[in-house]
């Protein structure tokens, strides 16, 4: 397909049905922009797994016979890889690269377009979107909103140069600003505050930023990317602020300078194939990945613990000290479980789901703003806690 409006039609249509996009001002912004005038050019990666050094393509819209790839991978929902090693994204030529890493994406449409709509966006409301990017979540939020109160923010030079071009081609002129995203606009007041990376705590500026009525969102996450939260701040008509901390499935890639925790392909062969210090027959299961308010308090109170999602069962390892479990089905009820290592990652699991459901089961925490500058989430009854580490100062990075 080589129809660029049919393309959008097709991608709107496959988030209607996937995340429930809804009629409204999102989807017709998102049926609206033209993709191709934001990301005119992008990468597509031709090495294989663990290939080195990896190595990309870059199409390009104005070569005819890139544009069947392009189009399918800027219309396709997946994350369209913009940057390359931090380069300049005007003026580049099109072709091969190798070595270093993709520095930039824009976001897997389903989850911008779902935060989006979560925003509840209207004409007029002042708006601050930080982490800029490729520039679709400022084009959106201009689409809906109208471009004069709103300001798109970002660490990279490069990316609001393009993105200032590429705007202004569409017809929006926000005010583009090159800087922190931990400081946001300074002596500046917002309706709408939309953090396009994560981060492991709201960053204070931005909420002290943030209008009365006004409505926050950044992804929150420790050094493990495998339980997320959504934070939703909120300040009231009469200054006060409210917020909580969503355990949900999926989110935006780190920001520029946090850390993070893998394993590593060598470890996710010995949890596959090594025997472990010991192995049990349990008729306790596994906790439910639907059980997301647990993950996500385990990723704080347990810490440490990656999730392999790409093994058939439950895989968890710690990276930092070579613990792993293990639990796979045997027979109608039963379950193998295999732990090894220092931490005995079962128990430590089975013993906070204990705790977790005497506080209720929650999947959403208070997030609480202390006197100091720490916060703290916390079950409705508060009988399930845990501090957000605040973190060292950083410049931070953008992926949408």
């Amino acid at each position: 397909m080589l129809d660029p409006v049919a393309a959008r039609a097709a991608m709107v249509a496959e988030l209607e049905m996937k995340v429930g996009l809804r009629p409204g001002p999102v989807r017709d912004a998102l049926l609206a922009l033209p993709r191709e005038m934001l990301m005119p050019q992008a990468y597509v990666r031709r090495s294989a797994p663990g290939e080195e050094p990896p190595r990309w393509d870059l199409l390009d819209w104005s070569a005819p016979q890139d544009r069947p790839e392009l189009l399918g991978l800027l219309y396709g929902g997946a994350s369209v890889l913009v940057q390359h090693d931090g380069e300049p994204l005007l003026g580049r030529l099109r072709g091969t690269r190798s070595g270093a890493s993709i520095t930039s994406m824009s976001t897997v449409m389903g989850l911008t377009a779902s935060l989006l709509e979560e925003l509840d966006l209207r004409a007029g409301l002042r708006v601050l979107d930080v982490g800029t990017g490729a520039g679709v979540t400022a084009a959106v939020v201009c689409q809906v909103c109208g471009d004069q109160g709103v300001v798109t923010l970002d660490r990279d030079r490069h990316l609001t140069s393009a993105a200032a071009a590429r705007l202004a081609s569409l017809g929006f002129r926000p005010e583009v600003v090159c800087g922190s995203g931990e400081q946001g606009v300074p002596r500046r007041e917002f309706d709408r505050i939309f953090v396009s990376y994560t981060v492991e705590c709201v960053p204070a500026a931005l909420v002290a930023q943030l209008a009365p009525e006004g409505k926050l969102l950044a992804h929150v996450s420790s050094a493990s990317p495998s339980w997320p939260g959504l934070a939703v701040v909120e300040r009231t008509a009469d200054g006060r602020i409210k917020a909580e901390l969503r355990a949900v499935e999926f989110a935006h890639r780190a920001g520029h300078g946090m850390e993070r925790i893998w394993l590593s392909e060598e470890f996710r062969q010995r949890i596959a194939n090594e025997p472990g210090t010991w192995t049990q027959r349990s008729v306790l299961a596994p906790l439910a990945d639907t059980d997301r308010g647990l993950w996500l308090a385990a990723d704080h109170l347990l810490g440490g613990l990656v999730r392999d999602f790409g093994a058939e069962h439950l895989v968890i390892g710690a990276p930092g000290c070579g613990s792993w479990l293990r639990a796979e089905p045997v027979g109608r009820s039963r379950w193998s479980v295999t732990v090894h290592g220092p931490r005995d990652i079962w128990k430590e699991l089975q013993d906070l789901a204990v705790r977790w459901r005497a506080a209720g089961s929650p999947n959403r925490y208070r997030l609480l703003f202390e006197p100091g500058g720490g916060q703290r989430a916390a079950s409705a009854c508060g009988r399930l806690s845990w501090p957000v580490p605040t973190p060292r100062p950083v410049d931070d990075g953008a992926s949408t």
